[in-house]
């Protein structure tokens, strides 16, 4: 009964696991496209940083963010990732 219930639990942790990295990936695909269609390149080269530390291509990517999650494309969580991301 005992290994049943860990199997069990495996299982789903697994599961779990697995659905957050599909989601990665799908809001990384929608993010692509939609820099696409904004006609911004996917991998803009990185410019010199500005005396705050953070370059105008961050500040533009940031303002995008911010513009897809108060239209609801992006959720709190996914927003919250992202802009980690491009503050790192």
């Amino acid at each position: 009964m005992r290994a049943a219930m860990v199997g069990g639990a495996a299982y789903y942790g697994g599961k779990k696991h697995q659905q957050g990295q599909d989601r990665e990936g799908d809001q990384e695909a929608r993010l692509e496209q939609l820099e696409a269609q904004q006609g911004a390149p996917a991998q803009a080269p990185a410019a010199a940083p500005a005396p705050g530390g953070m370059t105008d291509d961050t500040i533009e990517q940031l303002t995008k963010l911010g513009q897809l999650h108060d239209s609801g494309v992006l959720t709190d969580d996914e927003f919250d990732q992202q802009k980690r991301r491009l503050l790192a």
